[in-house]
């Protein structure tokens, strides 16, 4: 896993639809740290090639790419993810696992345990578990990386003091994703000193924020 790049970026918009904003992020690619793919809600029924080549080229630009997968907090069966993620391997050569709405309870350890190890089998360099809050300290032993906040800036400004337990991990470990950020907000600086490296800062409100591109990629359009 890059650990020395900054933006871990969703971009749930089809290539057709924003070609610039697809193309800037490739053009970016030395800024990132990786890229979740999403045609819809999941790979899709079917391969879609517009982004089977957006996901080539940035991996030939060295950016590992992530599928998207819903776990609905633990309520999707495991042979459902699992399939999504191997769609997400055999149409778009994902090469990394980006696990949505995960589960932050200790009950539900075991259950992200098998989903990472079935993410690895199917080829998932990079396994990343989206809680949006901080979950038990267990859950830091399954992935890769932890994305421990998401939601809007005013909440991020004002949230409180992350838990004592992830200082016993590096930055390198933990994102947070903010959405609804006003121009020249200092989220990266937030980010780092609350001991997370990766982030992601975007304009996006609403029901789906996540359609528009970092302020810190824009800024350099």
């Amino acid at each position: 896993m890059k650990k020395d790049h900054m933006l871990l970026v969703p971009l749930y918009e089809h290539p057709a639809d924003q070609p610039e904003a697809w193309e800037l992020l490739i053009r970016s690619a030395g800024r990132l740290h990786s890229v979740v793919l999403n045609p819809d809600s999941g790979p899709g029924d079917a391969p879609d090639e517009r982004f089977a080549a957006v996901a080539a080229r940035l991996r030939e630009a060295g950016v590992p790419v992530l599928g998207y997968a819903d776990t609905d907090y633990g309520r999707r069966p495991h042979a459902a993810v699992v399939q999504d993620l191997l769609r997400h391997r055999d149409w778009y050569d994902t090469d990394g696992a980006f696990l949505d709405q995960a589960s932050a309870d200790p009950e539900l350890l075991a259950h992200y345990g098998r989903l990472g190890v079935a993410a690895r089998a199917a080829g998932a360099r990079t396994v990343v578990l989206n809680h949006g809050v901080h979950p038990h300290p267990g859950y830091a032993e399954l992935a890769d990386l932890l994305v421990t906040f998401e939601g809007p800036w005013d909440a991020y400004r004002d949230a409180e003091a992350v838990p004592a337990w992830t200082a016993d991990h590096p930055a390198g470990r933990f994102c947070h994703l903010v959405y609804a950020v006003p121009p020249g907000a200092p989220t990266a600086e937030l980010a780092r000193e609350r001991g997370a490296a990766v982030h992601c800062a975007v304009p996006g409100t609403g029901a789906h924020p996540w359609g528009t591109l970092p302020h810190a990629l824009e800024a350099t359009a």
